[in-house]
């Protein structure tokens, strides 16, 4: 073998074993690399899973507050269907008596005259143009009543259920409508005033913007309540421009300082006393707009009141970064 070709196999061997050192290196950083990608996805849904255990949670400790107001809410039109019913059940011997006579009649096995004879009596003894009158009423009262109640358990369960977080193009102001529903009795301290233009259907989550809503409202009243000697005053205003949907709720409360409003945002800090409050409301309300692109801007001094103003961009088509 000359020395050229010794040479040549010499630096070509030199040059593999370089290569398969640099191949083996990437191969190895490629690995670490796939690893650490998978280790992130985990990671991330891990947290896309606690945020939405997080959303329900709240949901749970807003319902506990809503309690006893929902409870008067029932019971108010349960009372008078439970009345009404049992004045339908004063009324049934009757009402049985007069098809029974007229079963007998047609089944032959009495005469018109005898009917006639009977209806008189029955006539006398129970007042059948009053039960007729009533009867009508009555049943138009329990129906309502049992419309009202209904409504009321569908607004809560639409607001408690757990939902996949799905988007779809929607009008915001019907979450407006089911917070003020579900919370007619909580507010019924203060003057709601709701100003609303025609908003444009936008790429949305509406059961979670439900929750901005419900949450902006109950802190406005809770502002509102601790000032005494003074009518509560909220103000929803629903407007948009060519971007963005604006969402402003004000109050006449309490207001709060400056310490406050820089820490609101923080998950479990509250201004409320032990038992009343978790602290997530706010952070919540944080989450639900950074998820839909928005923001949120306050305006708030002590003794004067607040203002919320929530900002959500109008989304017309499908974003996938705000898919779930």
């Amino acid at each position: 073998m000359s020395e050229d070709t010794h040479n040549y196999k010499k630096a070509y061997l030199r040059e593999k074993a370089a290569r398969d050192e640099l191949e083996m290196l990437l191969e190895d950083k490629t690995r670490a690399l796939f690893c650490a990608n998978q280790d992130l996805e985990e990671k991330l849904n891990m947290l896309k899973n606690q945020q939405v255990t997080l959303m329900q949670s709240e949901k749970m400790a807003t319902l506990g507050t809503l309690s006893a107001g929902v409870a008067h809410e029932i019971n108010n039109p349960l009372a008078y269907v439970t009345s009404n019913l049992e004045s339908i059940k004063f009324f049934k011997p009757t009402l049985i008596a007069l098809m029974t006579v007229a079963k007998q009649y047609i089944n032959k096995s009495i005469s018109a005259a005898e009917m006639e004879t009977l209806l008189v009596k029955l006539d006398k003894e129970s007042d059948i143009d009053f039960i007729l009158d009533d009867l009508d009423e009555l049943l138009n009262d329990t129906h309502e009543g049992l419309q009202r109640i209904a409504a009321i358990v569908n607004n809560l369960l639409n607001f408690a259920r757990p939902k996949n977080n799905s988007m779809a193009m929607a009008n915001i102001r019907e979450s407006l409508e089911g917070a003020i529903k579900l919370l007619a009795n909580q507010l019924k301290t203060c003057n709601i005033t709701c100003s609303d233009d025609e908003l444009p259907l936008s790429y949305c989550n509406l059961s979670a913007i439900n929750q901005i809503f419900v949450n902006l409202l109950l802190n406005a009243k809770y502002a509102c309540d601790l000032v005494q000697d003074q009518q509560g005053e909220i103000l929803v205003n629903l407007f948009s421009d060519e971007k963005n949907i604006y969402i402003e709720v004000s109050d006449n409360g309490c207001g709060m300082d400056e310490k406050t409003v820089n820490h609101i945002f923080e998950p479990f800090y509250t201004t409320k006393p032990v038992g009343e409050g978790t602290g997530m409301g706010m952070a919540i309300v944080y989450n639900v707009l950074k998820e839909h692109k928005g923001s949120i801007e306050i305006e708030s001094e002590l003794n004067k009141g607040t203002l919320m103003r929530c900002i959500l961009p109008i989304i017309t088509l499908p974003d996938s970064s705000l898919a779930c």
